[in-house]
């Protein structure tokens, strides 16, 4: 993700996530954390249809925590494998900063929803699983998913 993408994904945020507010200023901060945040777009020739971010947890470490922190398909783009595809191209391009940083790898942690649909896509392209519940924890119960030993 470039600055000249924020518009774009500011949109796909609106769209993905109703409850959540000020979208443009929210990945504008996460694209400014760089390179604690590792953000990505998927584009086709209409513009913006998807983004990921990536962060490396409890600090710089040789054997890096990364969490999925957030990952939007645009509604009229769900379905078609975009999700997949920003996880499986934009993860071998997260662990090629960390190792330009001198860390590796070592586990993925993922919260989403309990009734997210979601949580198969994360266990099929990361291996990702539920580790435990937290009831009520946004605007509902959510799952903590980890993929451990991932390098």
């Amino acid at each position: 993700m470039e600055g000249a993408d924020l518009n774009g994904a500011a949109e796909v945020h609106q769209l993905a996530f109703v409850r959540q507010q000020r979208s443009y200023e929210w990945l504008a901060c996460n694209l400014n954390a760089f390179p604690r945040i590792l953000c990505f777009v998927a584009e086709n020739e209409q513009g913006i249809v998807g983004y990921i971010n990536w962060i490396q947890k409890s600090g710089f470490r040789p054997d890096v925590v990364l969490e999925l922190e957030q990952l939007a398909v645009s509604p009229h783009h769900q379905g078609k494998g975009i999700g997949r595809r920003l996880i499986m191209e934009s993860l071998p391009l997260a662990k090629k900063q960390l190792a330009k940083d001198g860390s590796l790898l070592k586990h993925i942690l993922v919260t989403t929803r309990a009734d997210n649909f979601a949580q198969q896509l994360y266990k099929s392209t990361l291996g990702a699983e539920v580790e435990t519940t937290i009831s009520q924890l946004y605007s509902a119960d959510e799952v903590l998913m980890i993929a451990r030993n991932v390098n």
